[in-house]
């Protein structure tokens, strides 16, 4: 093939479309997780997670709900993923190769939100969240009924593989995927290009701007324990009995598990058994809808 601009902007088209064509293979598992916020800036402040909005009886002046004096902040941060293509390829009509090479740039673009909302969720025990405490900790600090501190538990401690319970019914879920610069396929393809010049190579590429962060921790709970259904029970009460400061019921409900690939049997049996290893009936059958991921390690 000769290297020419017509020819390279055939060829920019149709590795354009082997991209696309990557895109949809990948079937996306972060939004049942995370909620989505547009961010228009170089960091978003979500300092106002530090209030738990809920109705309450007008007495007297309305109670504003203020953002806290939390500070947490997400910082967008620049992804990309570069190929390159030969010229002596582009030449040689050698460019059959390229096609699963682009299609996989599409996969894999597709796949980084899971990857980094997943890959975050692991990270829990070890990254603070709004409250500067670790997201599943023993400790976060809320208020009682007469206005004093207490410290309240949303980890199941352990060292094994982790699985987590999630209330995901809510407009914010436990987890933040800010997007600053959705992914866009750009190119360097011209052949008075330096890279062309001084690398005989034609450089395609994709990149964005995002960043993932944790939202509310009283929403989810995490677990390194064993998975079973003495410790799911365990779960279902602690989330569920999640209480906002001055006491107050947050109303919340454990719908999704969350577990790695190697706890998808166990979580299968907890949640869809008929019966349980002694026999009985399974209380527990379709109280939760259970989500497999293969980013959690």
């Amino acid at each position: 093939m000769i290297v020419n601009g017509e020819n390279l902007r055939t060829l920019g088209v149709a590795f354009k479309a082997n991209f696309q064509a990557g895109l949809g293979m990948h079937a996306s598992q972060w939004s049942q997780i995370a909620t989505e916020v547009p961010s228009t800036t170089a960091s978003n402040d979500y300092g106002w997670l530090g209030q738990f909005p809920s109705m309450r009886k007008w007495l007297g002046d309305r109670v504003v709900n203020r953002a806290s004096a939390h500070k947490y902040a997400i910082d967008n941060e620049d992804y990309e993923l570069t190929v390159s293509v030969r010229k002596t390829h582009i030449q040689d009509d050698n460019i059959g190769i390229y096609k699963p090479m682009f299609e996989e740039m599409g996969r894999a673009t597709a796949a980084h939100p899971d990857e980094d909302i997943f890959g975050l969720l692991a990270k829990g025990w070890d990254t603070e969240c709004y409250d500067g405490q670790a997201f599943f900790d023993t400790d976060h600090p809320r208020l009682n009924a007469a206005g004093e501190t207490v410290t309240v538990s949303n980890s199941g401690g352990g060292s094994g593989a982790p699985w987590f319970l999630m209330d995901v019914s809510r407009a914010l879920k436990p987890l933040i995927y800010q997007t600053r610069q959705p992914a866009q396929f750009v190119s360097m393809d011209q052949p008075d290009n330096e890279n062309v010049f001084m690398r005989k190579e034609f450089i395609y590429g994709v990149d964005c701007r995002d960043a993932v962060g944790f939202g509310f921790w009283q929403m989810a709970y995490g677990s390194k324990q064993e998975l079973t259904a003495a410790n799911y029970a365990a779960a279902r009460a602690a989330l569920e009995g999640q209480l906002g400061d001055y006491d107050r019921p947050l109303g919340l409900q454990a719908t999704l598990l969350v577990v790695p690939s190697s706890l998808e049997g166990k979580a299968l049996e907890i949640l869809n058994a008929e019966r349980n290893t002694a026999g009985a009936t399974n209380v527990w059958r379709n109280t939760a809808q259970l989500l497999k991921s293969p980013w959690i390690r």
